[in-house]
């Protein structure tokens, strides 16, 4: 008898320590409690084995205190799983209360974990209204500046242009021609310039106002830009004269050109209250050719003095006229024409 108890316990060991299950064989199997507790013992086994895996999964089938415990600890542990998986998703207000230190630390960690997100959002939130503000900073510091690249663009064109006509005032006219001129004397090639004069300008404004005649003098410079070549220009003297760079064009070229912008504006009127008013002008124009460009700067004030030359010549044969300067004609006037004068109409 002692010996079969001693079989029976260290059967009962072997399943409570080995990995190995032992198998009931011989007179063991006629025991039936023994064939039971062997039965519970091997589910108890798996049960433990699969937890230990990670698999909480199998279903507990027997009954008892230990299978109870396993139960209830396989049901902690898939409501815990199922509580991590919420607290992964975001859910932080989750909470354990039944196992212990274990709780307490997992609670602190989620509070913690609520903590750390609420103030990572905070900052976000402070970094986005900061974002706003810098935001509207680089668009308020933009369109400052725009504002201010406009406002010295428009500085820019107002110190070299004519309010009135918007065309190149006589300081930027002389300017850009002192260029035009070296480069045509580097390659040899002769220019032409040209003054002209709106001829009764005076007796105009008398008899249409002052407002007729500023709209009669950009009524002639569309018409005179609209016939003009691409590399010409148009400057402002000084009241009714006006001033034309040609680019790279000889004086009997010169003559044709000016001669086609006389009679371009001497056919198109300019539109008043009372109906159309015929416009004229006369035209005095001077050729520059030289195989070097003189060192002093006053060239192209000696070329505007010769042309205004040919003017006066142009007004004196009767006006609606063009004239071109030779230099016998500069004796004729010499000492009777200032370089910048105002003609006042008879």
């Amino acid at each position: 008898m002692e010996d079969t108890t001693e079989k029976v316990l260290e059967h009962i060991r072997k399943l409570l320590r080995d990995y190995k299950i032992p198998d009931l064989e011989g007179d063991l199997a006629g025991f039936a409690v023994l064939r039971q507790i062997h039965e519970e013992l091997k589910t108890i086994r798996e049960v433990l084995l699969s937890f230990s895996a990670g698999d909480f999964s199998p279903a507990i089938t027997i009954r008892g205190i230990i299978p109870g415990c396993l139960k209830a600890l396989q049901a902690h542990l898939r409501h815990l799983i199922w509580q991590v998986q919420m607290v992964e998703k975001g859910d932080f207000t989750q909470e354990i209360r039944f196992m212990g230190e274990f709780s307490t630390a997992f609670n602190n960690m989620v509070r913690q974990l609520n903590h750390s997100l609420n103030a990572l959002r905070q900052k976000e939130e402070a970094l986005m209204a900061l974002n706003d503000e810098l935001r509207s900073e680089v668009a308020h510091r933009n369109s400052a500046v725009e504002a201010l690249q406009k406002s010295e663009a428009r500085f820019k064109f107002l110190a070299s242009h004519d309010p009135l006509t918007g065309i190149l005032n006589r300081r930027s006219f002389i300017d850009r021609a002192d260029m035009e001129l070296k480069e045509a004397t580097m390659f040899s090639v002769p220019c032409c310039l040209a003054l002209m004069d709106i001829d009764y300008f005076k007796q105009f404004n008398d008899t249409y106002g002052h407002l007729a005649g500023d709209e009669t003098l950009r009524h002639v410079v569309r018409v005179i830009s609209s016939g003009l070549r691409k590399n010409d220009f148009l400057g402002r003297y000084g009241g009714e004269e006006f001033i034309i760079f040609f680019s790279r064009i000889d004086k009997e070229m010169g003559i044709a050109v000016v001669e086609r912008l006389r009679k371009i504006l001497s056919e198109t009127p300019v539109a008043m209250e009372n109906g159309p008013v015929s416009v004229y002008a006369s035209f005095g124009i001077v050729e520059s050719f030289m195989e070097e460009f003189p060192e002093k700067g006053d060239y192209v004030e000696r070329l505007i003095y010769d042309a205004d030359t040919a003017l006066y010549a142009a007004k004196r044969a009767g006006r609606n006229r063009v004239i071109l300067y030779d230099p016998q004609q500069a004796k004729d006037f010499a000492g009777q024409i200032p370089v910048i004068r105002d003609v006042d109409e008879p």
